[in-house]
């Protein structure tokens, strides 16, 4: 590769990886080209990113980000990284999904290597918590429905009193 080329990648890779919430690494070695394309269309309806890059330029785009951490050990064999832009969870649950699949169909394929969330180091157990996490949506509803519980109690006792009000003849 040219170097003038290398320079245009290693450019683009540092203006995803601060623009990026999460970024997660992944082994992709193993994965199907229609997985892979299913995996890509997949993140880019939940607004994230699923791309292939030499790890050398990786490395070299995440010390020009001004990232401190080191990712040597995970930077090593065929890796793929899943950014997240609007929703950190999103490359994670997208990724880990896959991986799950892989591993149900006894493929020791399309692993999570780990993963960087705003502004650190996180370790493979932390990505796939993330992962496990409810949606933004759901977590909202949860709230909605807690702070609802009161006032619908609230209300069915109302009802219950002007009943047996009624009830009495009053």
């Amino acid at each position: 590769m040219a170097t003038q080329v290398k320079k245009e990648i290693v450019a683009e890779l540092v203006e995803k990886i601060k623009k990026a919430q999460s970024v997660v690494f992944v082994d992709y070695q193993g994965i199907k080209v229609n997985e892979e394309t299913a995996l890509r269309k997949k993140m880019r309806e939940s607004g994230a990113e699923y791309l292939v890059a030499k790890n050398r330029l990786f490395k070299i785009a995440l010390k020009e980000s001004g990232v401190e951490d080191n990712f040597d050990e995970i930077l090593e064999g065929t890796t793929a990284f899943a950014f997240g832009y609007e929703d950190p969870a999103v490359p994670a649950k997208v990724v880990f999904d896959l991986a799950k699949d892989k591993a149900k169909a006894k493929q020791d394929i399309f692993k999570i290597k780990g993963g960087y969330l705003t502004g650190k180091r996180v370790s493979i157990d932390e990505v796939e918590a993330l992962a496990k996490l409810p949606s933004r949506e759901q977590l909202l509803s949860m709230v909605l429905n807690s702070m609802l519980g009161p006032v619908r109690k609230l209300a069915y006792a109302t009802v219950a009193i002007a009943d047996k009000k009624e009830a009495a003849g009053e």
